[in-house]
């Protein structure tokens, strides 16, 4: 019974994990401008570690619909499904500031 009860319990966790790696895969292309700890590498950009899920996804799927002004964000945010979208933010949002 322990066994199933622990098999149980990494199954309901996958999907949990396989977001955090999705979302740690997408984030390297971020990461020459935002760096590896979702702390920019310039005062010009916004660094994203610990800003909130809701707002990093909001802000991620502006750039790629085009509402929201950018130079390159457009660009690199075209490529992402809206799952996509929401496990970089979950990435992201789970650093701390």
């Amino acid at each position: 019974m322990r066994t199933l009860t622990f098999a149980a319990a990494i199954l309901a966790a996958f999907p949990a994990l396989a977001q955090d790696f999705q979302g740690r895969n997408l984030a390297a292309a971020c990461a020459i401008c935002h760096g590896s700890d979702g702390r920019a590498a310039t005062k010009d950009l916004v660094p994203l570690a610990g800003l909130p899920k809701e707002y990093i996804a909001k802000q991620l799927s502006d750039f790629r619909d085009g509402k929201r002004p950018a130079t390159v964000m457009h660009q690199i945010s075209k490529g992402y499904t809206d799952p996509q979208i929401e496990a970089l933010a979950a990435w992201y949002a789970a650093m701390k500031r």
